[in-house]
């Protein structure tokens, strides 16, 4: 990707009122680009069936769960509280983590892992974003799956005045931005008559919560074991903490610490890929930042498409490597679904006809390609496909004769990696028995 290219797609990566400032600037690269046809931002509005998982039976598989999800812009109507930009095609991501819980004692956002519950942990878990409006916080925190992403809605209840009031007082109940500090210039449009705290829940809601309300969503499920999540939070409190003491003032940057490097660096954290640097020199980061509709087809290739019948790649792949080696872990497994879920509806406050852009060659590049593949193939969305489809994908590979190796690392290696296999072959077999028995 060329500077010129990269510095068009950078106007679209907006993560909400951080559009304001670069309107002027894309406006000039959108002429420019008009005129001498620079690749870019294509597909852009909802193009997935409504798809959806059932939370009880695969916590019952997956209690530990990670969630990334592009969302897309939204589209406000006038006259509802404060008024607000759409944020541009490029959207907003967030990240779900089920089985993590906000420790509700400590004034900020904080995490830790759930405690046990007779209930399972379905439905148990935070959901985060990351806001330019944030002072002294990179990221909050909200409890509750069906609060974060859907606002406590009643199945088939629409979005009226009094629901999204009734949406905004429960999360000031549950202190989501609790110890958090807006910049100054994000609280300049504040009106006279609005408290600062009713102002900050009025700008979150749709964008830090009740995400579903507002917004089309796309997200890609990773699930993890109990260890692999400690690693993350431990990551994500550490990544919060110099701005709740002080230390340091968040300054979110379309190239540089977008909303989209929070999830992207916490599952790198865990071996999923390699982390991003944060703050790197603006020409680096140009050349490479993650993309929010991008990241969701790029996890979803990571955890479904890496060629794990074939040891000699994953060797030759230094991540998937040392996550093997060191974690027990290879990315590509069972369980890592695909969800799509459009904005609620009927909808008082807020318009459809929302747009989420690829950055992508119109003619040669691959992910509106891979993004239809997800939304055909029953393997990417459906729990019985996939579990069947990863048991066959098992069963192949331990029936190939080994090949001797001849180097102790390379050895030791593939010791891992069929013990790895083995391993999950059978987990995934009593996975697809329960799964049977539960359909009845």
């Amino acid at each position: 990707m060329d500077i010129v290219t990269a510095l068009r797609a950078a106007t679209f990566i907006t993560c909400e009122a951080a559009v304001l400032r670069l309107r002027r600037l894309r406006q000039v690269v959108l002429a420019v680009a008009a005129v001498i046809g620079l690749p870019g931002c294509i597909n852009a509005y909802y193009q997935a069936p409504h798809t959806a998982i059932d939370e009880h039976v695969y916590a019952s598989f997956y209690p530990y769960f990670a969630e990334y999800c592009a969302v897309s812009e939204f589209n406000k109507k006038k006259g509802f509280g404060v008024e607000l930009e759409g944020g541009g095609p490029g959207g907003h991501s967030v990240f779900y983590m089920n089985g993590v819980c906000r420790e509700r004692d400590a004034g900020y956002p904080v995490l830790a892992l759930c405690n046990a519950s007779p209930d399972g942990m379905a439905g148990r878990g935070v959901g985060l974003s990351v806001n330019d409006h944030y002072k002294n916080a990179n990221w909050t925190a909200t409890e509750g799956r069906d609060f974060f992403y859907h606002g406590g809605l009643a199945p088939g209840e629409g979005v009226t005045a009094a629901v999204y009031d009734r949406i905004q007082a429960r999360a000031k109940a549950m202190g989501i931005l609790d110890g958090v500090e807006y910049h100054a210039a994000a609280l300049q449009p504040k009106p006279a008559d609005m408290s600062v705290r009713d102002y900050m829940y009025n700008v979150a809601i749709g964008t830090d919560y009740a995400i579903d309300i507002d917004r089309d969503r796309f997200c890609a499920r990773v699930p993890l074991d109990r260890d692999k999540m400690q690693i993350i939070v431990r990551y994500l409190n550490g990544l919060n903490e110099p701005y709740r003491t002080g230390q340091k003032v968040f300054h979110w940057s379309v190239l540089r610490d977008n909303c989209t490097y929070l999830a992207y660096n916490a599952l790198g954290a865990v071996g999923l890929w390699p982390q991003l640097p944060i703050d790197r020199p603006l020409l680096m980061a140009a050349l490479d930042f993650p993309v929010p509709k991008n990241e969701f087809v790029n996890v979803m290739w990571r955890t479904n498409d890496l060629p794990i019948a074939d040891p000699d790649a994953l060797y030759e792949d230094d991540t998937a490597r040392n996550a093997l080696l060191q974690l027990g872990w290879i990315a590509t497994a069972p369980g890592a679904l695909a969800e799509a879920t459009p904005e609620v509806q009927p909808n008082e406050i807020y318009n459809d006809h929302l747009r989420l852009i690829f950055y992508d060659e119109p003619v040669f590049g691959h992910f509106q390609k891979r993004f239809d593949q997800i939304f055909a193939e029953p393997r990417y969305t459906d729990l019985n496909a996939n579990l069947t489809y990863f048991s066959r994908l098992y069963a192949g590979i331990l029936a190939k004769p080994r090949t001797p190796q001849t180097t102790p690392a390379r050895a030791a290696f593939d010791q891992r990696y069929y013990d790895v296999i083995t391993r999950e072959k059978l987990k995934v077999d009593a996975e697809l028995a329960k799964l049977t028995g539960t359909a009845g």
